[in-house]
């Protein structure tokens, strides 16, 4: 299997930089289309997704519009530039962002405290990383490694001339604590469904959804500031990182802080949504713990 995805990725890679940019659309339109129609289960989830997100707020009509947007920034983000951003600059990628508010971001690095920025499957984030390491210094981000060795040897590659670190979700608590502790901004995606165990209740478009609550725990024990951020294209070619103010925990009720401080991170991920719906990851079964039922083909 390993060989396998490694096939696909050269392939796919031969043929990216083999055509214009314009062919490269049609590729990305044509690949959109091959995912929608060949994984019918997946395409299922998207609809269910935005069944539950918007309910009767959209016509079936601008929810499959909007799927069919997913799918397509889906095999541009993560297909075609995810393989063009491989070996690139620190000035190759900052030519290709914009930073919107990013003073929160810099008046909180000024107070010499631990920075935890939570974002979302949203825009292009794995560009996220690597503009967050150029423009402001060495990122720690929290994830799973790829089930491919080789393709996460490639991905590791990439970061690693960043001095983008991966800790992986399992079992990375103290390596986590370790990058606070030496002022390097840790970065954790926040918006999928967890097991009972590892998430906490929170609204999200008005339906219970379980959240993890890492960030605010993490904010509590070591005095750390969160800031909500995400990246969308501002245009074309320009992509954009919009950073909200610094969260401090240590403001709120001790007993109420971390449930109060997740919901405003999920609050900040459905305005964004709500905003530009094309842009988000579908994919996962992000009501799931509540709304099983709806799930089911």
């Amino acid at each position: 299997m390993d060989r396998l995805y490694l096939a696909g990725f050269y392939t796919l890679k031969f043929f990216i930089f083999l055509l214009p940019s314009s062919l490269r659309d049609l590729l990305a339109k044509f690949l959109a289309f091959a995912f929608m129609k060949l994984k019918k289960k997946r395409f299922h989830i998207v609809m269910t997704n935005l069944n539950l997100a918007f309910g009767e707020s959209k016509t079936k009509e601008e929810k499959l519009e909007i799927a069919k947007k997913c799918y397509y920034n889906f095999a541009k983000y993560l297909g075609i530039n995810f393989i063009l951003n491989q070996n690139t600059t620190k000035q190759k990628v900052l030519e290709k962002v914009s930073f919107k508010n990013e003073h929160n971001l810099l008046e909180a690095l000024k107070l010499d405290r631990p920075i935890i920025v939570t974002t979302a499957h949203f825009g292009q984030w794995e560009l996220f990383s690597l503009a967050m390491a150029a423009r402001f210094g060495a990122v720690s981000v929290l994830g799973r490694k790829l089930d491919s060795k080789s393709m996460d040897k490639i991905l590791s590659a990439n970061r690693s001339q960043f001095d983008v670190e991966l800790i992986d979700k399992d079992g990375g608590a103290k390596d986590i604590l370790k990058a606070l502790k030496a002022r390097r901004i840790v970065g954790i995606l926040v918006d999928q469904n967890t097991a009972p165990k590892d998430g906490i209740k929170v609204k999200f478009f008005d339906k219970d959804v379980l959240h993890t609550p890492a960030a605010s725990v993490l904010a509590q024990k070591t005095n750390a500031l969160i800031i909500n951020a995400f990246i969308y294209q501002k245009d074309e070619n320009i992509s954009e990182i919009c950073f909200s103010p610094a969260i401090d925990i240590n403001k709120f009720n001790k007993e109420e802080a971390v449930q109060k401080v997740t919901q405003m991170q999920c609050s900040a991920c459905e305005e964004m949504v709500r905003a530009r719906p094309e842009e988000y990851f579908w994919f996962h079964q992000r009501f799931k713990r509540f709304y099983e039922n709806e799930y089911k083909c």
